[in-house]
């Protein structure tokens, strides 16, 4: 996840004589060894120098919800219907819902909505700012995503991110400061009940929802989704795909290709591709590792705006 922070001038001077000193060591190493990847050796270990000087602070932050499988397939139920009484009415049986394909979009402009993020480390803010866009809190500028940024020092934890900057909570917890609650950062042991989760929230909320991809080092915002069924309705209903606004389009990564327009729609195979289980590089994080994670709002949008009015 991206990590910007704030520092004191003390530790950028220090920040810097120490970066000076490296940079010479790694120069001379790599035209004498001819490596064309000093340079990300470079960045880590200024990142790891920036830590040692200015950790991140060891806040609070929000629980992760572990969901579940639960409920079954009303589809795959028989219809059980007791036998009529003598000399009584006969009840009409409920009507079991149709199972057929669905198709739920959240409508949003995408120039109004749509926030490319304004540096390769800030998919999360870009992330956030979409979702506040959405809900009609803020603006989609890059001023604007500038000075979320700069807000970090509020909500960041080593215990969310161990790199310090951005991890789900800080994302929560920036939404709520906006005044968007009921957001939670939820966990999953499979991608299919993870799509399910999200869509239910989408359909019941109209709000988007924040997926964790990359295995946790990207942020997608989920606008929609297609289905075999209404997941309300069919618990076990299979997610064929989801709506996708990602921040860092127009970029193309070296790892996962071309980024795709605001609002594409992302069949299984990117999906499967794209939205893996949480693996971090820094080290462990107990409640996320091996998980499929996402942000999932709990309020419906209707009710946010009401409550701003």
């Amino acid at each position: 996840m991206p990590n910007r922070r704030r520092t004191s001038t003390r530790t950028v001077v220090l920040v810097g004589v120490l970066v000076y000193a490296l940079l010479g060591t790694l120069v001379v190493g790599a035209v004498a060894t001819n490596t064309f990847e000093a340079g990300y050796r470079y960045n880590g270990l200024v990142q790891r120098v920036r830590l040692a000087l200015d950790p991140p602070p060891d806040r609070e932050i929000l629980p992760v919800i572990e969901v579940t499988a639960s409920g079954k397939d009303h589809a795959s139920e028989p219809e059980q219907l007791a036998a009529p009484k003598p000399k009584r009415p006969q009840v009409e049986a409920t009507p079991r819902p149709r199972r057929k394909p669905v198709d739920v979009k959240l409508q949003a402009a995408p120039g109004r909505i749509f926030a490319s993020q304004a540096t390769k480390d800030w998919c999360a803010v870009a992330g956030v700012q979409i979702v506040l866009a959405m809900h009609g809190v803020l603006d989609n500028s890059e001023q604007t995503q500038r000075q979320l940024a700069g807000r970090i020092d509020e909500w960041e934890s080593r215990r969310d991110s161990r790199n310090g900057g951005w991890g789900p909570s800080a994302m929560a917890q920036a939404l709520a400061d906006h005044g968007i609650e009921g957001y939670e950062i939820r966990s999953y042991a499979s991608r299919q009940l993870a799509l399910r989760d999200a869509a239910v929230a989408i359909k019941q909320t109209r709000a988007p929802v924040i997926l964790l991809a990359w295995r946790g080092a990207h942020t997608w915002v989920m606008t929609g989704y297609r289905a075999k069924a209404d997941p309300l309705q069919f618990p076990k209903a299979r997610i064929t795909g989801a709506y996708i606004y990602d921040p860092w389009y127009p970029r193309v990564s070296t790892i996962w290709g071309p980024s795709d327009p605001p609002g594409a729609f992302q069949d299984e195979a990117e999906m499967q591709r794209n939205y893996l289980r949480w693996k971090r590089p820094e080290g462990s994080y107990k409640y996320r590792d091996g998980k499929f994670l996402a942000i999932v709002p709990t309020v419906p949008r209707k009710e946010q705006a009401a409550r701003r009015d």
